[in-house]
């Protein structure tokens, strides 16, 4: 889940006041003008992304769904699906699969390859699809942080949408979503928690 913000560290400790998920320093995103901080689940995560550079975010599709989105209030923009074998799937829907990366807090560089960025970044309730490269313990989920509520990972996903489209885009995906019609958007992401459920819209 991406989640676009006017400031990272502001977003740290409201996520951490207002739900108890702590984040941790991600990176820069070379080419996207971006920055993130990832509160990790396990074996997903919540991605808190800034702009800043504005004139790189400007050339990139990423770069300025996050501008658009935080013009208007700081909100979900994205969501992607992650799997094993990127190949197949962008061959089925006709994607090209392009390569991004970060340096790490550690100096090491996270890479990754990604289909259908763009089409999702218009679409709003399309996912993108990720192959993480690299050991299992570099996967942004898997980051150790200091939260107050234990997260058990994401409970749900809503998003308006096309529901035959959207399921025909995502193929043999099994996800947890809740579908409603209307203008194509990632409305809400519900996350478990020791505590409770937490929403994020």
């Amino acid at each position: 889940m991406i989640y676009a913000v006017g400031d990272l560290d502001a977003a740290d400790k409201r996520f951490s006041e207002r739900f108890g998920l702590a984040s941790v320093p991600g990176g820069r995103h070379r080419g996207w003008g971006t920055a993130n901080r990832i509160i990790p689940f396990g074996t997903s995560y919540l991605e808190l992304v800034a702009v800043v550079d504005s004139a790189e975010a400007g050339a990139s599709d990423f770069g300025r769904a996050v501008l658009e989105a935080v013009a208007q209030r700081e909100q979900l923009v994205g969501w992607a699906v992650a799997t094993d074998d990127i190949e197949p799937i962008a061959r089925r829907l006709d994607l090209e699969v392009t390569p991004g990366s970060r340096r790490r807090p550690d100096g090491s560089t996270l890479s990754w390859r990604v289909a259908g960025l763009s089409r999702a970044m218009e679409a709003g309730a399309l996912p993108l699809f990720v192959q993480w490269d690299g050991p299992s313990g570099f996967h942004p989920g898997a980051a150790a942080a200091q939260h107050r509520s234990t997260p058990r990972g994401i409970a749900w996903i809503e998003v308006t949408a096309d529901e035959r489209r959207l399921r025909e885009w995502l193929g043999d995906c099994d996800l947890p979503l809740r579908i409603a019609a209307g203008r194509p958007s990632l409305a809400a992401v519900g996350i478990g928690t020791a505590d409770g459920e937490v929403v994020v819209r």
